[in-house]
C-alpha cells in the first residue's frame, strides 16, 4: 500500500510555501492548518452518514450527519497544530493525545506521555504528524491504540520519506497513509530531504 499524497495546485502551493526557510512561524502555522483540512476531507470522504433534518430560516431541511464517532490523536508536540483545524471540521471528536520524540542519537522513539483513556472506543482515530521520517513515533503510537482496542486507525502528515512509510506499512499494514508531499529521502540523521526542517520548532518559533 502506497501513501496517498495530495496532487492538487493548491496543496502543492501551499507546501512550496511551507518548506521555504524564510517562512515565518505564524505563515507556517497557517499553512500547517490550511493543509490539514485538505487532508482531512480526504481522509474522511468515505465516513458513513445519517440523515438529519434541521430548521432554517425559513424551512425544514433535510441534511446529513455523521454517523461515526471519531477520535484525533495528535503526537506531541507538533501534532498539535494539526488537531485544532480536524477539530474545527469535526466539533464532536474527542482528543487523545500521546507524546513521543525521537532519541537523536539511536533515532528510537521515547514515550513521555500517553492519555488514552478506557470506555467508548471511537469508531475511527486520526492520528496527526507533520513528518513522517523514520516512522518510529507513527508505529510506537500506532502500537499504543491497537493495545488500547483501536481497529480503524488512519495517518495524516505534511511530509513523509519513503523509508518511514515502508515501515509504518510493514508493522501495520491496515493504516491509511495520507500526505502534502513524499520527498526523495532520509539523511543520516533522519531528516527528511529536501525537508522542511524541524516543524516543531518552526511551528512554535523554537530554532
Amino acid at each position: 500500500m502506497e501513501a496517498q499524497v495530495l496532487t492538487h495546485p493548491i496543496a502543492q502551493t501551499m507546501l512550496t510555501r511551507l518548506r521555504q526557510k524564510s517562512t515565518s512561524s505564524l505563515e507556517f502555522r497557517s499553512l500547517v492548518r490550511q493543509l490539514t483540512v485538505l487532508l482531512g476531507l480526504e481522509a474522511t470522504k468515505d465516513f458513513p452518514t445519517a440523515p438529519h433534518t434541521i430548521q432554517t430560516p425559513l424551512a425544514t431541511c433535510s441534511g446529513t450527519a455523521l454517523d461515526a464517532s471519531i477520535a484525533i490523536v495528535p503526537i506531541l508536540r507538533a501534532g498539535i497544530g494539526m488537531a485544532e483545524p480536524l477539530i474545527e471540521m469535526m466539533p464532536d471528536a474527542v482528543v487523545r493525545h500521546v507524546g513521543l520524540f525521537r532519541d537523536e542519537k539511536t533515532l528510537q522513539p521515547v514515550t513521555y506521555y500517553e492519555k488514552l483513556p478506557g470506555g467508548h472506543l471511537p469508531d475511527v482515530c486520526l492520528v496527526v504528524d507533520p513528518m513522517l521520517a523514520t516512522g518510529g513515533t507513527a508505529i510506537a503510537t500506532l502500537q499504543l491504540l491497537r493495545k488500547w482496542g483501536a481497529v480503524d486507525i488512519r495517518f495524516l502528515g505534511i511530509l513523509g520519506a519513503p523509508e518511514g512509510v515502508a515501515a509504518v506499512h510493514h508493522a501495520d499494514p491496515d493504516v491509511p497513509i495520507f500526505l502534502a508531499g513524499l520527498d526523495e529521502r532520509l539523511n543520516e540523521r533522519g531528516y527528511i530531504i529536501p525537508g522542511l526542517g524541524d516543524a516543531g520548532d518552526r511551528q512554535y518559533n523554537t530554532l
